[in-house]
């Protein structure tokens, strides 16, 4: 298969890099979280029931929503982690559910999990900043699926989920930004602790446990009781629109102070990719987001805007062994991320 396919059949539309402040918000992602009245949690259901759970779901769907069933039983390991680094399932899903499934999107934009922690996550994402927009688009899921079956909820409390960190909403929404600017110029380490201090919490690209690769995080929130929808979404909207003017300011600090150095390192990078036979994952991220910085600054005008957020997917493990069609060692892997980004640029460049 040709990589141009490959790509044009593998990348999501979250992907794209079109969306609203897109030089420094990759994607927007929704998530809400339900549990069916008088069942038990997906991690104490019997295998029949949690079955049942999964049939009485892609019932209340089927009729009105255009969505694919997926049982992870059914599924390969490696089918399975190509979901988890294109963001379409947790490793919770994929490792450890009873019975899981996943019912998700022709364009990749909407994923519900069935029988992860809670029997429902709906899943929504966009591409760039688009909070409002996106849990609009859960929230009309939500109604479809509730119309049918009866949701665990508490007037007091609101829904009730397996986590208490996630009762009260069951809404948790989270943002992936770039911030190449803050972290060169060492701020950061300051203002992760200040986020923290407002209920929201920063992670890595793949949630909770990971690594902040290439200078990109995820800000989400951390509290869903005892705030509403609209007040979660307005206080992280807040929050990303004051770290990209911080972002901007870092950027124009960088290209004033330091601009020779600044171009430096982002041709080496481009140079680095370009050229290299043999490239990890740490490295190629950060080549990746330098040269993203260097698109988005103008010094690279031949290379298109959503590279970043292809290859930080098309260059994870899953995916490489995918393209090679079977298994590969640590060191193959390395090869073929290597050479699956040189075909990448070229492609751009013949293009």
């Amino acid at each position: 298969m040709s990589l141009e396919r490959f790509i044009n059949q593998q990348t999501s539309a979250w992907m794209s890099g079109t969306g609203p402040d897109s030089d420094v918000v990759l994607s927007t992602r929704i998530r809400l979280a339900r549990n069916l009245e008088n069942v038990l949690f997906s991690t104490i259901l019997s295998l029949e029931k949690a079955k049942d759970v999964v049939t009485q779901v892609h019932e209340a769907v089927s009729d009105q929503l255009a969505l694919e069933l997926l049982k992870m039983e059914d599924l390969s390991p490696l089918q399975k982690r190509v979901l988890v680094e294109k963001h379409l399932i947790s490793p919770f899903l994929s490792e450890t559910s009873l019975y899981g499934a996943a019912l998700i999107s022709d364009k990749e934009d909407v994923s519900v999990m069935v029988n992860e922690e809670d029997h429902l996550r709906i899943q929504c994402l966009a591409s760039g900043l688009q909070l409002k927009e996106t849990l609009d688009k859960a929230n009309q899921i939500d109604d479809v699926i509730e119309e049918k079956v009866q949701y665990a909820f508490d007037e007091k409390i609101g829904y009730l989920t397996a986590c208490p960190t996630n009762v009260g909403t069951g809404l948790r929404a989270s943002v992936m930004i770039h911030l190449p600017g803050l972290v060169l110029t060492r701020q950061m380490n300051r203002i992760i602790p200040a986020i923290n201090q407002l209920g929201l919490v920063v992670r890595g690209i793949y949630g909770e446990g990971s690594e902040a690769l290439g200078n990109i995080f995820q800000i989400s929130n951390q509290l869903t009781l005892g705030k509403s929808e609209e007040d979660i979404i307005n206080d992280l909207d807040s929050v990303v629109h004051e770290l990209m003017a911080r972002e901007q300011s870092a950027r124009d600090a960088l290209k004033q102070t330091s601009p020779i150095q600044l171009e430096d390192r982002i041709f080496r990078s481009f140079g680095t990719l370009s050229n290299s036979r043999v490239i990890e994952t740490s490295e190629a991220f950060q080549c990746l987001s330098d040269v993203r910085l260097g698109i988005d600054l103008g010094y690279i005008t031949h290379i298109s805007k959503s590279i970043l957020n292809e290859l930080m997917v098309l260059t994870q493990p899953g995916f490489l062994q995918q393209y090679a069609g079977g298994p590969l060692r640590a060191e193959d892997r390395d090869i073929r991320r290597a050479a699956l980004i040189r075909e990448r640029l070229e492609l751009d460049e013949t293009n």
